[in-house]
């Protein structure tokens, strides 16, 4: 399968035919769901075809497959009552206020016998203690895609994307927590702060840098970095990856502030018609196998430490993909930070309307 962000959008032919196979952007089943049927929501293109079709042709069940962008497109159409999805991909912080909404069914860890296969590190996160909702899928860091040929200077630190000299040559990441990491970061603050203080240091730092910026996209910065409109990218490292595979010239950095570690997981929306069905893809998903297959196809990390024999060794060699415990130490998970996700809100609303 050709490899392409997941947070991209149909494009080309041979997607489409592809999508064909997993029936992406289908919802006319969704309402009649059955146990011979499964609907899943997920990033775009977040997967294997090889995965989908495998799994329908092993357990006779039909997978029909819709996208969204992000977190909160997500979580509002399940706000706006889309039922009949069953299996669901939300990011750490995401998972947390699906929970304290009561939109989330509980695992059945009986049926999900390959759970055992996940890394020690990745079970019991602070987002779900006990993984009564979630079980991690892939996981990766944000940081700095960037053009070699272009950009002379060492790509250390978030400071980059403050020089003027790449004045129309920047992009960052249109998402309302991960838009302030990299001014947070610079300031020495945590990308899970509360305080007004702090939050409004990184907007006024934003402000100040938004003269320099092309573009805020989270999907078509990889076109720009192919393309050379853009030669310094915030962005999600299996997103960058992807790039690097076909054009050399592009490099990641996880700059030496530290950076968001983000883990998206596989979740059961409250009411799934389909329950034990996606159970069993869930299943199938953390065969060490499948999941080597799902990072060689989108260049993501995951957390099954069973699959890694399985992988290319130029993923799991990458420092920038499997990042080394020092640079971990680094990382920070976003969190769900309840009434003060409005200071963020009004942080990335005020930006963007300036």
């Amino acid at each position: 399968m050709e490899k392409i962000t997941r947070r991209d959008f149909l494009k080309s032919a041979s997607l489409i035919g592809m999508a064909g196979i997993i029936g992406f952007g289908s919802t006319s089943c969704i309402e009649n769901g059955s146990s011979k049927n499964l609907f899943v929501y997920n990033w775009p293109f977040y997967i294997s075809d090889n995965v989908i079709k495998g799994f329908e042709q092993e357990f006779k069940i039909k997978i029909t497959y819709d996208n969204y962008s992000s977190n909160e497109e997500l979580l509002a159409k399940l706000h706006a009552g889309a039922s009949g999805y069953d299996l669901i991909f939300p990011s750490d912080y995401m998972v947390a206020i699906m929970i304290n909404e009561n939109l989330l069914e509980e695992l059945d860890l009986t049926k999900i016998t390959n759970f055992k296969n996940l890394d020690e590190k990745f079970k019991n996160l602070s987002f779900d203690p006990n993984n009564r909702y979630s079980i991690p899928y892939l996981w990766g860091t944000s940081g700095i895609g960037y053009n070699t040929e272009k950009v002379t200077d060492k790509v250390l630190s978030w400071q980059i994307l403050w020089d003027e000299k790449y004045k129309d040559r920047i992009s960052m990441l249109d998402d309302v927590r991960s838009i302030a990491n990299p001014a947070l970061k610079i300031l020495g603050y945590s990308i899970n702060t509360t305080d007004p203080g702090q939050i409004k240091e990184a907007k006024e730092l934003l402000l100040k840098q938004k003269p320099l910026v092309k573009a805020y996209t989270s999907d078509t910065y990889v076109d720009f970095l192919k393309s050379g409109d853009v030669w310094l990218s915030e962005g999600y490292s299996g997103d960058v990856f992807q790039v690097i595979k076909e054009h050399k010239v592009i490099k990641y950095a996880i700059p030496e502030e530290g950076t968001e570690l983000w883990v998206d997981n596989m979740c059961i929306p409250r009411g799934s018609k389909n329950k034990e069905s996606a159970e069993m893809f869930i299943d199938f998903l953390l065969r060490p196998e499948i999941s080597a297959e799902i990072s060689n196809t989108t260049w993501y990390a995951n957390p099954n430490s069973a699959s890694y024999k399985f992988i290319n060794p130029e993923i799991t060699k990458d420092k920038s993909i499997y990042p080394p415990q020092e640079i971990m130490d680094k990382c920070e998970l976003l969190k769900d930070l309840g009434e003060a996700n409005k200071l963020y809100e009004a942080l990335y609303n005020e930006l963007k309307s300036t």
